[in-house]
Formats: structure tokens, sequence, C-alpha cells
């Protein structure tokens, strides 16, 4: 009788302290990470992502200033680079702060799409040549619908627009944009500085520099321009013949139902 209440004594006491001990410090871990939607807004890639708003506004409004003036023109790509760098920084704040969020997604997207659909207005007021502005009106439009089918296309699979399952479906081109960071960065720096360079040049005074600025251009900046401008047009097709997967897939099931 000794031997047995030994054997059922430590049972009984060592079991329940870890379960209790367990259960305390989950709960407060879940308190302590608990949010708002309020936070959401507050999040500190939401807080980059509002200082990139607001000089992407500010450029605009410089750049518009500079059409008569000639003068502005230095602050006004200064803050788009601004914005522009600011893209970098969002992420990296997401990451450390774990604070991803689809609204920063969208948030960072729209952002984006406007700073550039906002720099290819610009620059169909200051070429004159038709062909040029036509041009210009088309990258501008190819950019929003590209982007905006891509992200659709990812929000229907439930997938992140740049991440690996939510461009499984998609053309090769697309894949490697997304899943090769030095061709990614290639495309979208080379894309942007394309932009920006034609935009100095319009106002830089010429100098030995501008002769760098030119070869830079159209060298390195405009090869990667097309570049991107391809993978626009390849996001494009693929990311409208996911989404046409997705009614067939949703048409077929619901017959399915009816039968």
């Amino acid at each position: 009788m000794p031997t047995t209440r030994r054997s059922k004594s430590p049972a009984k006491k060592a079991n329940p302290s870890p379960a209790r001990k367990v259960t305390k410090s989950t709960t407060e871990g879940a308190k302590k990470e608990t949010r708002t939607t309020g936070d959401v807004f507050l999040y500190v890639p939401q807080l980059v992502g509002y200082s990139r708003v607001i000089s992407t506004l500010l450029s605009m409004y410089y750049m518009t200033l500079s059409l008569t003036t000639g003068s502005h023109y230095i602050l006004a790509i200064n803050l788009y680079l601004f914005s522009f760098i600011g893209d970098l920084f969002d992420g990296m704040a997401a990451r450390k702060f774990n604070q991803s969020s689809k609204f920063g997604g969208v948030l960072d997207m729209v952002t984006d799409r406007c700073t550039t659909a906002g720099m290819l207005v610009v620059l169909t007021w200051i070429f004159n040549e038709p062909s040029t502005k036509l041009l210009f009106l088309f990258l501008f439009f190819l950019d929003i619908s590209s982007h905006w089918m891509q992200m659709t296309s990812s929000l229907m699979l439930g997938s992140h627009h740049k991440s690996k399952e939510g461009n499984s479906k998609k053309f090769i081109l697309v894949r490697l944009f997304y899943e090769s960071y030095p061709f990614f960065g290639y495309c979208c720096v080379g894309a942007e500085l394309t932009y920006v360079l034609l935009y100095v040049l319009n106002y830089m005074p010429s100098s030995p520099l501008t002769s760098y600025v030119e070869i830079a251009l159209w060298y390195v900046c405009v090869p990667a321009c097309v570049l991107k401008n391809f993978v626009n047009v390849a996001q494009l097709g693929s990311a409208s013949w996911v989404i046409a997967e997705e009614d067939v897939r949703a048409f077929n099931e619901e017959q399915k139902k009816k039968l």
C-alpha cells in the first residue's frame, strides 16, 4: 500500500502544474498580441506609406509649377525619388515590427501606381510630339491595367501578388520577375529612372554632365524600362487567364451542384 501511494502521488502533483503554467502564459501572450482595426492604420509601414503619398502629391505640385516657371524641378524630382525609395522601407518595417497587412499591401500598390502614373502624365505635358504623347499614355494604361489584373488574380487565389504561390500559374517571365530579386530590381528601378531622367534632361542646362546622363538613360535605364513593360504585358495576359480560369471553375462547380 505505501508503494501505491508513492507512485500515484507524484503523478497528481506533476501533471496539473505545467498545464496551468502553459495556459496562463498562452493567455497572456494572446492578450499582448490583440490588435484593433485602428491599429492597422497606425502600423509603422503605413506611416511610411502615408509619407510616400504626401511626397508624391508635393512632387506633382512642383512638377506642375515647373511647366510654367522652369524652376522647382530639382525639388520636384527629389520628392518623387523620396516616394520611390520609401517603397523599400515599408516592407522592411513590416517584417521588423511584425506588421504585415493586406491594407499595407494595397496601400503600397496604389501608391506605386499613382506615382508612376503621375510622372507619365507630366511627361505627356512636356513632350510635344503626338507619337511620344501616345507612347506615354499607352505606358500609363498598361501599367495600371496590368497591376490591377495581377492584384485581382492573386487575391482570388488567396495569395500575395508577389508570392510564388500567387504566380505559379503565370507566364515564365512573370514568375522570373517576382522570384528573381536582381531582375525585379533592375526592371523596376531602371523603368522609374528612365522617366526621371527624361524629366530632368528637359530642364537640365547643357553641360559635360548632360552627356553622361544621356548615356545612362539610353544604355542602362531604357533597356530596363523596355523589359519592365514586356513584363507588364505578360502580367496582364497571364493574370487575365487566371481570372478566366477561376470563372470557369466556379461555373463548373455550380453546374455540378445542380445535377
